[in-house]
């Protein structure tokens, strides 16, 4: 079994790169996963597992390879780990894993379909909250508009606690995916200040798209215009908006409600 280490050997390089540009992530098809839960959830999402990296004082081989039957081993010390480590926390294991397309065609809906749309979400954190949300209601897919962050990002690998596998996600231009539900004829709600009604008072048993805006500049007007509805969240106190996150969470817990689950 391969074994490495030294922190300038040409590999481990390569894959702090890896960590660090999402240039070299797309250029490769490929990124990192730390943890065995992350991998778990990866293996079962589908997501193809090339390399393990294990350090043994911590993971032994025999746990390694339970992670993925087909991966290469790589046997690493704790400097080397350390290098590549995203997290305070430590299992002791990553894996390079193949990126999935993002195209909005791949995404396999249910005939009664329950989606969440993000435009333009920046923060790391916000996205993988959202992820997980999505994970717990058990949505079709989350599409994002209009992209700031790469989705591989560890950042997003991380605060999302693996539900970035556990989701159907696509990726395109708020035109595009428009487009693609108007096709489909999915209603979208899109959750915004301008000329809109009370959330609750919407039916989301048809097949459904939920669409959340940045905290800062909210949904830019073509998704405002073309909505089957625009709706509110009537709030109480001082301040005009909420964490994006938490405002999805109210609304596709209400669309789970209406659903019966």
């Amino acid at each position: 079994m391969k074994q490495i280490t030294s922190i300038q050997n040409p590999f481990i390089k390569s894959l702090v790169l890896l960590q660090e540009k999402a240039k070299n992530r797309k250029q490769t098809g490929t990124f990192l996963i730390e943890g065995k839960r992350e991998i778990s959830l990866a293996t079962k999402g589908g997501y193809e597992i090339e390399t393990i990296l294990f350090l043994p004082e911590i993971c032994t081989e025999n746990e390694a390879r339970k992670t993925s039957k087909t991966a290469e081993l790589i046997e690493i010390n704790t400097a080397v780990y350390q290098k590549l480590a995203y997290r305070d926390t430590t299992e002791g294991i990553l894996a390079i894993a193949k990126t999935k397309s993002l195209q909005l065609n791949h995404l396999e809906l249910s005939e009664n379909p329950l989606i969440l749309i993000a435009e333009a979400p920046e923060k790391p954190g916000n996205i993988g909250a959202l992820l997980r949300t999505a994970d717990a209601a058990n949505l079709d897919a989350v599409i994002i508009a209009n992209p700031k962050s790469d989705l591989y990002n560890p950042n997003i690998v991380r605060s999302s606690v693996g539900c970035l596998f556990t989701n159907q996600i696509a990726t395109g231009t708020t035109s595009e995916i428009i487009a693609f539900l108007k096709e489909r004829n999915i209603n979208f709600y899109c959750a915004t200040l301008q000329n809109s009604t009370s959330y609750h008072t919407q039916d989301y048993t048809l097949p459904t798209a939920l669409v959340v805006g940045t905290e800062a500049t909210g949904l830019t007007q073509e998704w405002r215009d073309a909505a089957t509805q625009n709706i509110i969240i009537p709030m109480q106190g001082e301040i005009d908006s909420m964490n994006v996150s938490v405002a999805a969470a109210i609304l596709i817990f209400e669309a789970k409600r209406q659903r019966g689950f």
